[in-house]
């Protein structure tokens, strides 16, 4: 009897991890200059890998080039997700103690900010730009036209596009809830 294709998978994910988990490891090290975050990290990647497309079996050239690039994108995203985090702690010092949400509020308010975050990194430039700009910042449309130097009706379907994302998003919370 032959192994699965999904067999296969994991015996291959096994095989990476043992030749190249130290090597990631030590690489994230000096990359992050933290040990707790290069094991989470190189961890995560393999994780990530054992998530992603579960039914075909690996075959890589380059192993380590892979692993890279899967742990860079995942450090990209912890320093982004770090970058929230610390604004949103400013902002909370700014507010008077009697108006500062609770514990369990702001640790809601910080993993929906992660998840909107990462919808937003999935949009074209000019979509996240417009969204941010008109969110964020105020402009109207026409100021967000004359900003990106695109039309009025070009910001309004990047907003569509971003509010689209964020309602999906938002459904599929509501789904996991």
């Amino acid at each position: 009897m032959q192994p699965t294709p999904s067999a296969n998978r994991h015996q291959s994910i096994d095989q990476l991890y043992g030749h190249h988990h130290g090597w990631l490891q030590g690489w994230l090290r000096k990359r992050l200059g933290n040990a707790a975050d290069a094991a989470d990290l190189a961890q995560d990647t393999f994780v990530r890998l054992l998530s992603t497309a579960p039914g075909e079996p690996l075959d890589f050239t380059s192993p380590r080039a892979y692993l890279a690039t899967i742990a860079n994108r995942l450090s990209i995203n912890l320093y982004r997700r770090r970058s929230l985090e610390q604004a949103y702690l400013e902002a909370l010092a700014q507010t008077p103690e009697a108006l500062a949400p609770s514990l369990e509020h702001q640790a809601l308010v910080l993993e929906a900010l992660d998840e909107i975050d990462q919808v937003l990194a999935l949009l074209p430039d000019k979509n996240r730009q417009a969204f941010l700009m008109a969110q964020l910042e105020g402009y109207t449309q026409e100021e967000i036209a004359s900003r990106l130097n695109i039309s009025v009706r070009s910001v309004q379907r990047y907003l569509a596009r971003a509010f689209e994302e964020c309602i999906m998003l938002a459904c599929q919370g509501a789904l996991h809830d």
